[in-house]
């Protein structure tokens, strides 16, 4: 059995280890990760498998790149892979001739780390396989030792204390209100009062992220079908992935949750990440894992170097319109990373009121 492993580049201070398996694109991927990455080919899936089963703790891959074969073989291999002791943390990336939805929803709901379909270009792989890498360094750390991030945003003292006053205040006032709505939401549905999460906010710091529950208890299940065929900034994609998540008419979405979302009082329960100092009260908007993880390039991942919070530019520019770009959602992320300021904090807040009853079920 042969496998081939591409020239390796020493000055390039990379070590990238690719078990690659597949002929389509092999000379397309052989010229355009020839710098920063070992490539170990393989024809076939059976030769990977080989391949895989012959390497131990010191030299397995970093990532496993495949081209979809049509028996279906890739679905059995990332199988295994996921039960492996072994190779159950390497990257998984796909790659097909076909840029087909049945595909690509297999292969989210296998979760493997990335789909391309053809056409692709070469630079947006390599960029998103070196993204992947690193996130998968610090991705641990962030989950375990949060707290001891060291972010390059610091909190000014005069935001910290608005967050307090606004956030300890409100829920003192409101706990009446945040009372009946617990009564409510166990009268509605089964299921818990509030939804936790992990959400990636500034400085990519990964903390539990609250909400009074609005959606069905298998919400998180449906939501890979759900993104792949009713998300509304896939349709400006087209093809290309998308970073953000937003589901038209929603129908993980429970009867009181429709009107908890309209008014934005599903949100009340992040007043307690603020006062924890998760989050501030106005900010970019803490993502999800999945969604922080498709913001690949130093461009758009400038949005974390600012604070995280309730309430920002986003939610009062248009309120998750469908007229909303995902490109204008992080254009506004990243301005206020670079611009906030107390005054743009308080012109926020004041436009905050106003956009919080929306017309729109997305």
């Amino acid at each position: 059995m042969n496998h081939q492993t591409s020239d390796w580049n020493e000055s390039s201070g990379s070590n990238i280890r690719i078990a690659y398996a597949g002929t389509e694109f092999k000379e397309m991927i052989s010229a355009g990760l020839n710098e920063g990455f070992k490539i170990a080919y393989n024809n076939s899936i059976d030769q990977l498998n080989d391949y895989l089963g012959e390497q131990s703790i010191l030299s397995v891959p970093d990532i496993i790149l495949v081209e979809v074969d049509a028996e279906g073989k890739w679905i059995k291999m990332v199988e295994e892979v996921k039960q492996s002791f072994l190779l159950n943390g390497l990257i998984i990336v796909l790659l097909s001739s076909q840029n087909d939805k049945t595909l690509r929803q297999k292969a989210i709901k296998l979760k493997v780390h990335d789909f391309y379909g053809e056409p692709f270009a070469i630079s947006d792989l390599r960029e998103r396989l070196n993204f992947l890498v690193r996130f998968k360094l610090i991705k641990p750390k962030l989950l375990e030792l949060s707290k001891v991030v060291d972010t390059t945003y610091k909190m000014p003292a005069g935001k910290r204390l608005i967050d307090l006053v606004i956030s300890g205040g409100m829920m003192f006032v409101l706990s009446p209100v945040m009372l009946i709505v617990a009564i409510l939401i166990k009268l509605d549905s089964k299921g818990p009062v509030f939804y936790k999460s992990k959400r990636v906010g500034t400085g990519y710091k990964v903390f539990d992220f609250y909400k009074f529950r609005s959606m069905r208890t298998d919400a998180d299940q449906l939501l890979a079908k759900l993104s792949a065929e009713n998300n509304q900034y896939a349709a400006e994609g087209g093809d290309n992935k998308v970073a953000f998540v937003k589901i038209k008419n929603d129908p993980r979405i429970t009867k009181l949750g429709n009107f908890l979302r309209n008014s934005s009082l599903d949100e009340l329960p992040q007043l307690f990440n603020i006062l924890r100092g998760d989050m501030s009260v106005v900010g970019n908007r803490p993502l999800p894992l999945y969604e922080a993880e498709m913001l690949t390039s130093n461009e758009w991942s400038m949005r974390f170097l600012g604070p995280a919070g309730l309430t920002g530019l986003w939610q009062i520019s248009k309120r998750g319109k469908e007229d909303m770009s995902e490109r204008e959602r992080k254009k506004l992320d990243n301005f206020y990373a670079q611009k906030y300021s107390i005054w743009l904090d308080l012109k926020i807040i004041a436009g905050t009121v106003p956009a919080l009853f929306q017309k729109e079920k997305v």
